[in-house]
């Protein structure tokens, strides 16, 4: 098998479609189902069905699906181990990061990681932390840099960089700006807009108030933070913003409640080769690391 007909039956298999695969590997449609149609001779088996303008996996298809993505990182870990015998910090390193994270934590390490390392190409991705979790787990992506998971997969390397103290806000002219010193029961009187249901920032806040025993009276929910501080300062609702969000548009809420934090920080994979690129990131990554991020974990 080579590694061009994995990579067509992969796209194919990820976007349920022969032309968004072609979209994304800059081939024209007929390329890609040559690509196809050489694999499935190669195992004596189809692998796609193709019914009107639906594409779905075969059996063979599904068998092989795991077994695609496990050889594709084998071989991109065989020429990272290679490229590092050179000992030069170069090349292409793919990193996703969370939309706020990419805005107010990483600029200054990535202006001075492009400068000190002018030959890499950064392949950026924005994504929720939750994809950029799966994307590394599945050897798409080389690190991500994310709002971490509570209880991370044992198959990551995970290290806090930051922690977030999550503020408890609403508008000016929000009736809960008027209180004094609030029980968290009080806030449930009044709509919420917060992170989706998936989210790891809305498990954390929906465990503080499970183990309250309230439920969250959540009216609006995006995994936007800056659209969320919008929302919140239009008077749609409360949130839990990052302390970094609340200055001047919000007014902060004196709720009596032990601080919830969130740590931020970087994943890989255990079993990686990590590209001289990457060793440079995490390098940095580690140096900025702060105090109590050290203390977390």
């Amino acid at each position: 098998m080579d590694t061009q007909s994995l990579q067509a039956f992969l796209a194919v298999a990820d976007s349920g479609s022969f032309s968004r695969a072609a979209e994304q590997l800059h081939l024209t449609q007929p390329a890609v189902s040559k690509r196809i149609a050489v694999l499935e001779g190669q195992i004596d088996a189809r692998l796609f069905d193709r019914i009107g303008r639906r594409v779905s996996l075969t059996e063979a298809g599904r068998v092989l699906l795991p077994r695609a993505r496990q050889i594709l990182v084998m071989v991109d870990d065989s020429r990272r181990a290679l490229g590092n015998l050179e000992g030069s910090v170069a090349g292409s390193l793919t990193l996703a990061t969370s939309h706020h994270i990419g805005l107010h934590r990483l600029p200054p390490l990535l202006q001075a990681y492009t400068r000190e390392h002018p030959e890499v190409r950064l392949d950026l991705h924005f994504l929720d932390s939750e994809q950029a979790y799966q994307g590394v787990l599945e050897g798409e992506l080389e690190i991500a840099v994310v709002t971490l998971a509570p209880q991370p997969d044992p198959q990551l390397r995970v290290v806090p960089v930051w922690i977030d103290r999550l503020c408890f806000v609403c508008g000016h002219d929000h009736p809960l700006a008027g209180h004094g010193r609030l029980a968290l029961q009080e806030l449930c009187a009044f709509d919420a807009v917060l992170p989706g249901p998936l989210t790891f920032t809305r498990g954390l806040v929906e465990s503080r108030f499970a183990s309250a025993g309230l439920e969250l009276p959540v009216a609006l929910s995006t995994n936007y933070l800056e659209t969320l501080k919008m929302m919140t300062a239009i008077g749609l609702g409360w949130s839990l913003l990052p302390e970094r969000l609340v200055a001047g548009d919000l007014h902060e809420l004196d709720v009596d409640h032990p601080p919830i934090h969130r740590p931020l920080g970087y994943l890989v994979h255990r079993s990686r080769t990590l590209s001289n690129p990457a060793r440079a990131m995490l390098a940095q990554l580690d140096a900025a690391r702060e105090p109590a991020a050290r203390a977390w974990g």
